[in-house]
């Protein structure tokens, strides 16, 4: 299914990212992970093989950006690297904001700038951006990672629209809560302000589902696969959940 493409996937030293770079190899693709450390990337690039290389970049420096685009020009973009701290919003330090738009929206927008103009002059290429339901509502104590998970949101919509001809798509994935380790420092954040165990603050993230459970990362990857594909060229522009039915829109 992707055959002979390079996938840069950002972020791609567990969780969701791993999960998408361990599914696109099994797909045929040649695999690039980046993160800002190198232990994570280079063992899942060992999990996959001659196949897979790792990369450290650190996606909120436009320098360490470019530097990693010299060496890589990919046919799929995977921006999931990503920053999920919570606070009130009084509470919300300069350092806090700046870290979240800095991460998840900047290192999404110098990814994508640096990863679209060879795409456009091959006249193919996926762009995949790693949101969030936190893209289309808001949740308390999260004005930070909500504002920076709407703006990748809305360029995610400019830029598809922008490349709609050229054979490039561009879109979004928004999970809801996912069984990665983000979601492991969320229970622990909830259990210190709460005073709830850790398997009552799993069971409330649950129960924010209608299904009454977390996502998994390969629900995440499977869904990157298909927008990553010849078959989902006619998907563009588009911000698709993955909740289990939590946000209708």
């Amino acid at each position: 299914m992707l055959k002979d493409k390079l996938a840069l996937i950002t972020g791609g030293g567990r969780g969701i990212g791993r999960a998408i770079a361990l599914l696109f190899a099994q797909h045929g693709a040649h695999i690039a992970v980046a993160a800002r450390t190198s232990e994570q990337v280079e063992s899942v690039a060992r999990e996959i093989g001659d196949n897979a290389t790792a990369l450290v970049c650190d996606v909120s420096d436009p320098q360490s950006v470019a530097a990693m685009f010299a060496d890589v020009q990919p046919d799929i973009l995977v921006n999931n690297a990503g920053v999920a701290e919570s606070a009130a919003f009084v509470q919300t330090t300069d350092e806090l904001w700046q870290r979240h738009l800095a991460i998840n929206l900047s290192g999404t927008f110098y990814c994508t700038r640096a990863a679209l103009p060879a795409m456009v002059e091959r006249g193919w290429g996926r762009i995949i951006n790693i949101a969030s339901i936190a893209a289309k509502a808001g949740a308390p104590y999260i004005a930070a990672y909500a504002a920076s998970k709407h703006g990748v949101l809305g360029l995610t919509r400019s830029v598809a629209l922008e490349v709609a001809t050229t054979g490039v798509t561009v879109n979004a994935i928004c999970p809801g809560y996912v069984e990665t380790e983000m979601v492991d420092r969320g229970v622990e954040r909830i259990t210190k302000r709460t005073g709830r165990s850790a398997e009552e603050a799993l069971d409330m993230l649950k129960r924010m589902s209608p299904q009454n459970r977390l996502v998994t990362p390969e629900e995440v990857a499977a869904l990157a696969l298909l927008l990553a594909s010849d078959e989902g060229r006619g998907i563009t522009g588009q911000g698709i959940n993955i909740d289990g039915g939590t946000v209708m829109f």
